[in-house]
Parts: C-alpha cells; structure tokens; sequence
C-alpha cells in the first residue's frame, strides 16, 4: 500500500514578507535595503527598501548593458556597489566553437547538434553568437549614496565570458572572470580607491591556467577555475570548482600567495561553490565551511554536500564531516527541470550558524557548536501558488536577524527564525 508522504515546509521560521520579483543569483543586505542581481535579462539590479519587512518595496533598478549579458551578481561597501557583466548562456553559446571543427570533418548539422548537445534548431543560434562575439564582460561600479538613484562611476572590461562571483570591501574588489591568455576564471583584484577608475593591483591562477605562457590545462576545459574568492582578514579563501579550494596569503596584496589547498577525492562529484572559515575558534581548533553545487543529478549518484573542515594546521587540512538533505524532505524532488541540492550560504560566518540554500530543499539553517555533528535547528521551503518548485539560490542575514531567501527563478522572501 503507498503511502502518503507528510512535509514540513517550515521549521523554526515565519515569513514576514515577500516581493514578486524576477529571480535572481545573489541578495546582499545593507543598512534597510536589499540588493538583487537578477538572474536574466532585460532585468539587471533592483535596489529594495526592507526597512518594513511587511512591505519591501522596488526604490531603483539598473539594467543590464545590452541584452546580451546578465547582471546577476552584486555587493555592496558603503555607498559604492558592484555589478557583475557576464555573458548570458555562456555555457550553452560557448558550445558554437567547436562547430567549424565538426564541419571540416564532414558532419552534417543534424550530427552537430547531436554531439554538442543541442537542438538542430540550436545551431544557428550559436552560429550567430559566434559572428557576433562577446566583448561586454566585466564589472560596473555604482554611487548608491542616493538608493533610489544608482549612478554609473565606471565599466571595468575584462576578456571572454567576463565576471562572476566576486567579493569586495571599501578598498578592493576581488573578481573571479576569464582573462585573455588563461583557461577559466582567475583571480584580478582591483584598487577601488578612486571608484571612477578601478586599477588593477595583483593577478593569481593556478598552475595549468596561463596557457599563453606556456602552461598546460590540468583540468579537461574549465573544471579548475575560480569560482570565487572570499576575503577573511589577510587570507583569501577560493573555491576552485573541480579542483577543490585554495586559501591564499593576501598580505601583500600585490602578490597572492598560495598557503593551503585541499582537493576532494574524485568519488565527490560536484565542484566546490564557497569555503570560507567560522570567525571563531572552537575548542581551541579553527574549522571552514565548504558548500559544493549540484547540478543535474544522476540518480545513484552522491548528493552535493556541506563540508566542515579542520583548518588549525594548513599543511593538514582535513575534513572532519559533511553534511547532506535527503530527498525525501522536498516534495518537488524529480520533477523536470527541478534542481534539488547544495548551492549557497551566507557569506558570513560570524557565530555557529550557517544559512544554506538547497534549491528544491529550500533554506536550512544548521548549528556547528560541535563541528563534527552539525544539526539543523531550521528550514523554510517557500510554497507558491502556482504550485511550482522552489529553487532557492542565495540568502543572506540583516543585522537585526532577519532572513533574506532569493530564489533563482521568481521570488524574494523575508524570513524570521522563531528559536
């Protein structure tokens, strides 16, 4: 006989408020407002009053720089914040190089299509992106002093599919994008002391990256990239997708230095999205949180994690436990098109609580007072009306406690923890 499964959407969490917006790929919080890069364009940035979570409220928005990129992530320090200019589809647009190839050997377009992945209807698409090209990527700098009136200080270009995640602070951005003469993101940090023109300042790759001077690839096409490098005192923690994480001496930041490096073991399947490290000590040992993200699930195959590592002694870092959600905690697991696992947390670490996003499994909030039994004390899985799934991207906290959940697809949700 089946059996009906019972789920509980929430734990330990209310929603106070929400807004209907377009989904997006991060939320930052700052002083009574919320930043959202938007997922895909026409949408770019939207600046949100918080101020009454019952009633956030749309006060600016800026738009991509043309309909061909996306704007999806942002950060903010003081009344300067940084927009992201990638390319929108990189992936998918990207596959157009190798089309030539396929056609001197003799393929036709139906056989094309098949060995990239594509649709027949496809291969003109990537033919056009291809004559068009992409010279867009990069970063824009903004004077937010006036929240409901962004204005434009200065467009950084990079090279290729331009910026992704990046982290910055009052003196200096830390950008992850593709660089002319490298394989994949790297690391370019930018002086933002005069924001009208940011100066670069240092570069860092890993070995195999900068193939223009000669380097061979040590990952097969972009799987040992920056992802993105967040900066914790004098140290720049780097998740490298493929090839794990990085922790680097940013002491003198005009020359990056590798201190530690840990690479999961090839049974671990999904690339490393963020590490960062608790703020304090616990026991006298110092841990970091690792989050990796899913991407199409293969059923028998592991499930992305939460990792907690052991970082007291960088030449022996070790991985002490990780954390996974079954699938029976979400009602939407399976369903097409339906991410299900790890993504995100917040990216601030600054007691024993980690904020997570799970896409179909919604926001968890896990508790590392004993780092090697991390507990879940909450959960919030948004219900639409229209019934469809939740994809919950990014999150981030407000100085007040409340809870800012981002979904990838439609939707931001103010959250309140009820412990």
């Amino acid at each position: 006989m089946k059996r009906e499964i019972e789920y509980e959407l929430s734990r330990n969490i209310r929603r106070l408020g929400g807004l209907d917006i377009e989904g997006g790929g991060q939320v930052v919080v700052q002083d009574g407002y919320a930043f959202v890069g938007h997922m895909k364009p026409p949408k770019g940035t939207s600046i949100i009053d918080v101020r009454d979570p019952t009633n956030p409220t749309v006060v600016a928005h800026v738009a991509p720089p043309d309909e061909w990129s996306h704007t999806h992530k942002v950060r903010v320090a003081g009344d300067i914040m940084i927009t992201n200019v990638e390319m929108d589809r990189r992936h998918f647009l990207r596959k157009g190089d190798r089309i030539a190839g396929l056609r001197a050997a003799g393929l036709e377009d139906a056989a094309i299509a098949a060995e990239l992945g594509v649709e027949l209807a496809d291969i003109p698409v990537l033919e056009d992106a291809l004559e068009r090209g992409y010279h867009s990527g990069g970063f824009r700098v903004w004077d937010i002093s006036d929240k409901s009136n962004p204005k434009l200080l200065s467009y950084v270009r990079t090279h290729g599919f331009g910026v992704h995640r990046f982290d910055m602070d009052e003196n200096y951005a830390y950008i992850s994008t593709e660089m002319e003469g490298y394989v994949g993101n790297i690391l370019v940090i930018y002086d933002l002391s005069d924001p009208t023109n940011p100066t670069e300042v240092s570069r860092w790759h890993m070995p195999g990256q900068h193939v223009a001077a000669g380097e061979t690839p040590t990952g097969k096409g972009y799987s040992h990239r920056l992802h993105h490098a967040m900066r914790v005192g004098d140290e720049l923690w780097a998740a490298v997708w493929h090839a794990g994480m990085r922790v680097l001496d940013a002491s003198d930041i005009t020359a990056p230095k590798l201190k530690a490096s840990y690479v999961w073991p090839a049974a671990i399947p999904e690339p490393t999205h963020t590490v960062m490290p608790l703020s304090k000590e616990i026991d006298d040992r110092r841990y970091a949180v690792a989050i990796d993200e899913e991407h199409d699930h293969k059923p028998g195959r592991l499930h992305g994690f939460i990792w907690v590592l052991d970082v007291t002694d960088m030449d022996r870092i070790e991985p002490v436990t990780a954390w996974d959600l079954s699938e029976r905690a979400s009602p939407w697991v399976g369903e097409p098109g339906v991410r299900f696992g790890a993504h995100q947390f917040r990216e601030k670490l600054d007691s024993t609580l980690v904020y997570a996003t799970w896409f179909a499994g919604g926001l968890r909030v896990l508790d590392l007072s004993d780092p090697l039994l991390p507990v879940e004390v909450a959960h919030y899985m948004p219900e639409y009306p229209d019934g469809r799934a939740p994809q919950s991207n990014d999150v981030d906290v407000d100085d007040q406690g409340l809870i800012y959940l981002l979904d990838r697809n439609r939707g931001l949700e103010i959250l309140e923890m009820t412990l």
